[in-house]
């Protein structure tokens, strides 16, 4: 990581947030959760161990929901603004962080694209990076 600790925010400035460990990874979800949880056709993730995150401002804010059917899923947002922001994923032992809400360049550009088969019909993907039908993992 080059310069540490990354940043972070939502829309309105509420909700702030610092990664103090550099990403793991990052991908690109198409998911039906993920194209509903940003209102677009696709949602850039990108992933730090559990311990990185750490809430500078507004901790308050946050809320979450989860649907009833979901394993993993998540969407924490701020309740001022809607911003999607990094929410905990204990089982995988990571914290998933929408790279639109990063105020910093994490020095990691997304690395493959999961969900495919359920990606949206216009969403038409223009770049070489690997595609999986499913979650890396899922038997794809």
């Amino acid at each position: 990581m080059e310069k540490a600790p990354l940043k972070g925010s939502c829309l309105c400035g509420a909700v702030c947030y610092e990664l103090v460990a550099p990403p793991v990874w990052a991908h690109v979800c198409h998911c039906s959760r993920c194209r509903k949880a940003t209102g677009s056709a696709f949602a850039p993730n990108l992933f730090v161990p559990l311990d990185a995150l750490r809430f500078t401002q507004g901790e308050e804010h946050l809320r979450a929901f989860q649907p009833p059917d979901a394993e993993r899923f998540v969407h924490r947002f701020c309740a001022v603004c809607g911003s999607p922001l990094p929410s905990l994923n204990p089982g995988r032992g990571n914290v998933v962080v929408p790279m639109g809400s990063l105020d910093d360049d994490p020095g990691l550009s997304p690395q493959a694209h999961i969900w495919v088969a359920s990606r949206a019909d216009w969403d038409a993907i223009s770049d070489d990076l690997p595609q999986h039908p499913e979650a890396l993992g899922s038997g794809d």
